[in-house]
């Protein structure tokens, strides 16, 4: 599991404390954490260009960098525009399909 800047931002923006605590508990065992750099943020903005939302686009842009398999997500939105873009470097699927792939 990778943590990131975008991901500690949007834990911090989340209102419910119970919530935010879980989600903060949960990064806290990532073994990676991945940071915006130049490159990083010149892929968000080619995936804004492709029509995803600013914050997606960095958390897509992150994963990339961070190279890994899956990026997994709850926002339908985000799976459904995810999944018809074009030469993505990172695998988007939702919670239980990422249980299917990895069971």
């Amino acid at each position: 599991m990778v943590s990131s800047e975008a991901l500690e931002y949007e834990t911090e923006q989340n209102p419910w404390p119970v919530r935010q605590e879980h989600a903060k508990a949960v990064l806290a065992q990532a073994r990676m954490r991945a940071t915006i750099d130049e490159a990083v943020e010149t892929r968000a903005r080619i995936l804004i260009e492709l029509g995803v939302k600013p914050l997606d686009a960095l958390h897509l842009a992150l994963a990339e960098a961070s190279h890994v398999d899956y990026f997994c997500t709850c926002d339908d939105r985000l799976l459904r525009k995810a999944q018809q873009l074009q030469g993505l470097q990172v695998k988007v699927v939702s919670p239980v399909d990422l249980i299917k792939e990895l069971g």
